[in-house]
């Protein structure tokens, strides 16, 4: 396998970042990552370049960031709009903020849903699937 990142086949680019080839056809379709030109009678060849900029997509996904979201990274990746990535990451911070405050909340109902099954015994309606089919 080619460890130098220069001359990738679209298989070898998918081993190196750790994806499946059909994500990497996903991300051209989405126009976050360039189809190379297919030089005549040969594949296309994929570089470091391109290696980095799957990688980049995947970290940001993990932080949350959607493909859009990642789309407007990548346009701000030169350096000199740290500013700007800096209010989009921001952003998202707000929105993971958010969303840890709906999941304490749902882990807090779920808790007290489940603590209550434990409880019921006999022939009485689960309090689970009462309260999720609002009977309760």
């Amino acid at each position: 396998m080619n460890t130098s990142f220069e001359n990738l086949t679209i298989g070898a680019l998918a081993i190196h970042a750790q994806v499946n080839v059909e994500t990497i056809r996903f991300y051209q379709r989405k126009g976050l990552v360039q189809e190379p030109s297919r030089p005549q009678g040969s594949v296309r060849r994929y570089v470091a370049e391109d290696l980095g900029r799957v990688r980049f997509i995947k970290a940001a996904q993990r932080l949350g960031f959607s493909l859009a979201e990642i789309s407007q990274l990548l346009k701000l990746e030169d350096g000199a709009h740290c500013n700007e990535a800096r209010e989009q990451a921001q952003l998202k911070l707000v929105d993971v903020r958010a969303k840890l405050v709906d999941l304490q909340r749902i882990e807090t109902a779920l808790t007290d849903l489940v603590d209550r099954c434990c409880e019921v015994r006999g022939d009485i309606r689960c309090p689970l699937i009462a309260a999720l089919q609002g009977i309760e």
